[in-house]
């Protein structure tokens, strides 16, 4: 990459972050024609909160029967990542449809009906959340005179109200106590209980003020819709419960569009914030911050080893090993920032934006630099040519701008809502480049494992080639298990892990990099061991052409070797 290619990128990532609210979501949608969005997934701990504000709906100006054909929001429980917990055959018709939870996981559905201005709520399964939301005022009872203001504390009610005992029932009660020869301080003491008493939770309050339903209890509400402008707007918070705590998929369902050839339009703003007791992390990204510190020292250590074995055995050093040296320190590096970027967002809702920059630069690097040196080291360079060939530099010009480009991907992905239509297709074009990056980093392995296996039988320098040949082939079985590991078992392993460890995910996958690393270095470090740094035995009769390997210095220069027959022969070898 040239200094352009880093300004633009740089200003790239700018423009992106300006955008990015990580877990304080802002979704703006115009002229959208899915029939389902999904807004958002995050695991809840016991007393997380989700609060979601509808500040805009537009619906199409069509007829539309919204009785058959609903409209409005999900919020299903799921055990792993992207899986709802309705089945297969419910996803065939609208989810905002069903009437009963298969599995008994909490599932609430938010149904808009627009003529009424209400939205009807209906939870399924078994759970113990708290909404609070605004009542449709209709619904509320003619006469409330024996109502109570407020909830108990422990229902999450902020605003207490005044619960006194009638004075006919304290008479009653210091009466009765009296009678009974208990003193005063008893009487006072029996009249306190009474008071402090929690009374049961009711499902409505007075006109204008916000509900608490306990839901579980409570399965059916309906709330109160806003119509201004043609422009219909509502929000609601819950509480998560111990027993219903996990892993939530919000979702916006327009159910119409699920007709083939129907694509009508309607114009979405939402707004969803996400909250555990610790921060705006989700249970499984809580832990993160502390683990990439951790990994980030794991890695720097490891790579003052390898600069320490470097300069022990600097007269056997090639410049690959100090790319292998820079690679570690910015993988190192990229950890760093990236703990710092959770924290703040755990601490914030949403990054500081030079310290997103700080990581998303050296993410880039480090993305270029493990392919760059894959791919070098997988094309003996150094070690056992000096020239690439040309469809070895075809590979560099493939693989180094697909691997800026899936970098650019991730970047995009991150500091883009879930919810959004480019978040899909940009999801996909980094899976797909990130594939074609792994494949096209085979090839030069392969390349040198035939190359190695025609020199051994015809260059007369069988013994040194043939253990080349055997290291290539240790080191393409490595590059494949790490790339199998980290794209296929590691993403199994996480849809079969519960929700609050799935951060697993991310752990086996630094540990399966730096074991990697560890082994690539191990096998190719500059020592008089190393088989690729071994000189074979000449025989006296034989013709053939050595390579000066002693020392990385002394890379360029020719060596002339007299033969039996008296000739001179020189081998010119280049950088």
């Amino acid at each position: 990459m040239t200094h352009r290619d880093f300004l633009i990128a740089g200003f790239l990532l700018v423009l992106l972050l300006n955008c990015c609210n990580a877990r304080i979501h802002k979704l703006s949608l115009k002229n959208e024609t899915r029939f389902v969005i999904h807004l958002n997934t995050f695991g809840f701990y016991a007393n997380g909160t989700l609060d979601v504000n509808l500040l805009s709906l537009r619906l199409p100006k069509q007829w539309v029967d919204y009785n058959k054909y609903p409209v409005g929001f999900s919020l299903s429980k799921s055990r792993v990542t992207g899986v709802l917990t309705y089945t297969a055959e419910e996803t065939e018709t609208c989810p905002l449809s069903l009437s009963k939870s298969t599995n008994n996981e909490p599932l609430i559905l938010f149904i808009i009906d627009v003529n009424k201005l209400s939205v009807n709520v209906r939870c399924l399964g078994d759970q113990d959340n708290h909404l609070t939301a605004k009542v449709k005022s209709d619904m509320l009872p003619a006469k409330d005179e024996g109502l109570r203001e407020s909830l108990p504390a422990h229902a999450g009610n902020p605003n207490p109200g005044d619960d006194k005992i009638p004075e006919n029932n304290k008479t009653n009660i210091g009466t009765k106590v009296n009678e009974e020869g208990q003193n005063t301080k008893k009487v006072k003491r029996l009249v306190e209980s009474q008071q402090d008493k929690p009374k049961p939770a009711l499902e409505v309050l007075r006109k204008g003020e916000e509900t608490v339903f306990e839901l579980g209890k409570t399965n059916q509400m309906t709330l109160a819709l806003d119509n201004v402008n043609g422009s219909y707007n509502f929000s609601f918070h819950m509480m998560v419960g111990l027993v219903a705590e996990g892993l939530y998929n919000l979702n916006f369902h327009y159910c119409q569009n699920r007709l083939p050839g129907v694509d009508l339009p309607y114009s979405l703003n939402v707004e969803v914030t996400e909250k555990n007791p610790g921060g705006y992390l989700s249970a499984a990204e809580i832990p993160l911050s502390r683990l990439y510190i951790c990994m980030a020292g794991i890695f720097f250590t490891a790579a003052m080893v390898w600069v320490y074995t470097l300069m022990k055995h600097r007269y056997s050093v090639f410049k690959i090993h100090w790319l292998m040296a820079a690679l570690a320190f910015t993988k190192s590096i990229s950890l760093v920032f990236h703990s710092i970027n959770y924290h703040f967002i755990n601490t914030e809702g949403h990054p500081i934006e030079g310290w997103a920059v700080m990581y998303y630069i050296t993410h880039l690097l480090k993305g270029a630099l493990l392919f760059i040196t894959l791919a070098l080291i997988g094309t003996g360079w150094a070690f056992v040519k000096y020239i690439l060939s040309d469809k070895e530099k075809k590979i560099f010009m493939i693989v180094i701008p697909l691997q800026v480009l899936a970098n650019v991907a991730y970047i995009i992905i991150e500091s883009t809502e879930e919810g959004s239509s480019e978040y899909a297709l940009w999801k996909e074009i980094l899976f797909l480049v990130d594939l074609i990056c792994c494949g096209a980093i085979l090839f030069p392995v392969v390349w040198s494992i035939r190359h190695l296996q025609e020199a051994s039988s015809t260059d007369g320098k069988a013994a040194m080639n043939l253990e080349k040949l055997k290291l290539f082939r240790h080191y393409y079985v490595m590059i494949v298990c790490y790339i199998y590991f980290t794209r296929i078992i590691v993403i199994l392993l996480k849809v079969t892990m519960p929700f609050q460890w799935q951060w697993c995910y991310e752990f086996l996958v630094e540990v399966s990099t730096l074991i990697f690393f560890v082994l690539t270095g191990y096998k190719f470090r500059p020592a008089s061991n190393n088989p690729y740094l071994q000189l074979p035995l000449d025989e006296e009769d034989v013709e053939m052409d050595e390579v000066v390997t002693e020392s990385g210095a002394l890379e360029g220069i020719s060596k002339v070797k007299k033969t039996s027959n008296g000739r001179e022969r020189q081998r010119e070898s280049t950088l």
